[in-house]
């Protein structure tokens, strides 16, 4: 993993400033500390921060074709580069070095952009090809690597972070309303979607074509989730067919995943999905590895008893963090600096102490178990689905509920998280006068969120799928509270229940094996049980939750109170000064809580958001 970044001048005869490009690199230094490496031409520049982890002596980039005319900079991994160098030599290519990443230009040579089809991995990549004068960017299917972008007077310019962007003169900082409204409304902002006006987020599977001479962009989805119809035949199989597929499948994604020449390390929370890859780590190479786990002072979040049944079993070297709840507070704004976004829950805070404990401990690359309950029907939510569907309780809905549920998903019935009349409600009683006079122009309700065709005519189970992973887990647990928490520390994530080869077969899993009799993940535990241990397999799903700001109001730090003082919401006006200090004296009364699994902790996400613009000097409404 590393960072790149990039000026094309659309105009194609523009000079590159040499120090816009290095300006871009210093900011991405902690994503490449051990290397760098640029590239200047009269229409484009390249820059490059590595994370050195295969081929560490001669893999630094950008990487070039055999004649020069083809140029690559790549944030991610290629798990297949062994087998896919291996074909293209026998085609006459050559190769000047072992990274995984030069196989991406010699491929380009032979398929053009149907490249991407050709590579199992995760990355954000942009190619130069000389002889076309043209630019593509390109992310992996599940969005793992981050990719932003904007155009501004024709000139494009593309980083791993936005904070490489805002270096540029050209680019200017302002609150995008509508990313705001689904900071306020969703688990976080959907790609294309950020919280900075004109800058976008390239979204997973998907690429970008720039010509020079040519002012426009050209936008294309190479890949998309596609479930079965349910009118549509799909030939079902045995049980132990799909426990056995998902066991060969999930071992060689794991296989590629530790493909490194640095030691590979694990996250272990406690729970099935940690727990089954580490334990087919152990199952696949007998080598003594690092894992790393949160303990909670709070025996009420601590996992320390599971954790410490898989450990035992694996006889790994197990790294325990201890974490208080203080620890969240101190690290929030650090936290907001990298995710470059307010944040609904604190816990990123927790996967930033891990991550660094594993640099600490020289590990450069970690497993972890993100995806699972978006492909096996994980989240509670996937039960209570089904108790609606036969209690006919979506059917009781307000006709406009079912309206606004049928603008978003393209299904009148589905309903994902709170209702959205509710929702409206809540969040025009907290945005000041000035935005709610506008309000319909930046409601992410009248804004295109997903593929609606994706949805329309899918089992139920499927659908929220879908959505799970367009609106929770690309942008938000793999992005935010994954990578940009891991690279923090300069660490890579890698993810093996995101393999494109494995996600491609759970698609033809029928939805009963997934949740079966209200028992969710029940094909991924069948197939667990020749690896885990029965205890870790039979508890109850764990939701953490992080304390809230009632905890932190009543901690009375200066700079919340300072972020949150009448004058400075009055002054920034984007909420009602006057009912964020109800909601102050309402959370700081001491016989107050918040429902967990009920309530929307509001008076946290203005913390967050007053944090956000604070950080990176947003201006004002």
């Amino acid at each position: 993993m590393c960072g790149i970044s990039g000026i094309f001048k659309t105009t194609g005869h523009e000079q590159i400033n040499r120090q816009e490009i290095f300006d871009m690199m210093d900011v991405l230094e902690h994503r490449g500390p051990d290397d760098s490496g640029h590239r200047l031409r009269e229409y484009y520049g390249l820059g490059f921060r590595r994370l050195s982890i295969i081929d560490l002596q001669s893999g630094n980039q950008p990487i070039e074709n055999e004649d020069g005319t083809i140029c690559v900079i790549c944030n991610g991994e290629i798990f297949n580069h062994i087998e896919l160098r291996e074909e293209l030599r026998k085609k006459g290519h050559v190769f000047r070095s072992k990274s995984d990443v030069e196989v991406l230009v010699h491929l380009y040579e032979d398929l053009g952009e149907r490249f991407l089809d050709r590579i199992n991995g995760q990355f954000a990549l942009a190619i130069i090809d000389e002889k076309r004068r043209s630019i593509m960017l390109a992310r992996d299917q599940f969005g793992v690597m981050p990719l932003f972008y904007t155009l501004v007077d024709g000139t494009l310019l593309f980083a791993s972070e936005i904070k490489a962007l805002l270096t540029n003169p050209l680019v200017r900082r302002e609150v995008d309303l509508v990313g705001m409204d689904q900071f306020f409304s969703l688990p976080h902002t959907v790609s294309p979607r950020t919280m900075f006006k004109n800058i976008k987020n390239l979204a997973p599977g998907h690429l970008m074509y720039a010509e020079a001479g040519k002012p426009d962009l050209i936008l294309n989805q190479y890949w998309d989730l596609d479930y079965p119809l349910l009118n549509e035949e799909i030939e079902r199989h045995s049980e132990s067919y799909y426990m056995e597929r998902i066991e060969e499948l999930l071992l060689q994604s794991i296989k590629f995943r530790t493909r490194a020449d640095v030691d590979v390390g694990a996250f272990l929370s406690g729970g099935l999905d940690s727990s089954l890859i580490v334990c087919m780590m152990k199952a696949l190479s007998q080598n003594r590895r690092k894992i790393f786990s949160v303990d909670f002072e709070n025996e009420e979040f601590s996992e320390r008893k599971y954790q410490k049944i898989v450990a035992d079993q694996l006889e790994y070297e197990h790294y325990s963090v201890p974490f208080k709840v203080d620890d969240i507070a101190e690290r929030l704004e650090k936290v907001i600096y990298h995710t470059e976004a307010p944040v609904k829950e604190s816990y990123n805070s927790a996967t930033m102490a891990l991550a660094a404990k594993a640099r600490q401990q020289g590990i450069k690359v970690i497993l972890t178990g993100e995806g699972s309950d978006e492909l096996f029907a994980g989240y509670p939510s996937y039960r209570f689905d089904q108790f609606r569907k036969l209690r006919n309780q979506n059917d009781l809905s307000s006709a406009e509920e079912k309206m606004l549920r049928n603008k978003v998903w393209g299904d009148p019935l589905f309903k994902y998280e709170a209702d959205f009349l509710k929702l409206k409600e809540d969040k025009k009683a907290v945005y000041s006068q000035q935005l709610n006079g506008c309000f319909d122009d930046f409601d992410f309700t009248n804004h295109q969120l997903v593929n609606q065709s994706k949805i329309a005519g899918r089992h139920l189970i499927h659908q929220r799928s879908y959505i799970d992973l367009k609106v929770r887990l690309m942008d938000h647990l793999v992005s935010d509270h994954s990578d940009r928490m891991l690279m923090a520390s300069s660490v890579e994530g890698r993810f093996p229940f995101l393999d494109i080869d494995l996600v491609n077969f759970i698609r033809t899993v029928p939805p009963d094996l997934k949740l079966n009799n209200f028992k969710e993940k029940y094909i991924l535990k069948q197939t667990a049980k020749k690896f885990v241990p029965e205890a870790i397999i039979n508890r109850e799903k764990y939701i953490f939750i992080a304390p809230g700001s009632p905890f932190l109001l009543r901690k009375n730090y200066d700079w919340i109170n300072d972020l949150l003082s009448y004058e400075t919401i009055k002054r920034q006006g984007y909420f009602n000064a006057d009912e964020v200090e109800r909601l102050k004296k309402k959370y700081l009364d001491p016989d107050f809580s918040l429902k967990t699994s009920i309530d929307t902790d509001y008076m946290l996400m203005i913390i967050m958001f007053c944090l956000f613009i604070k950080k990176f000097d947003m201006p004002s409404l």
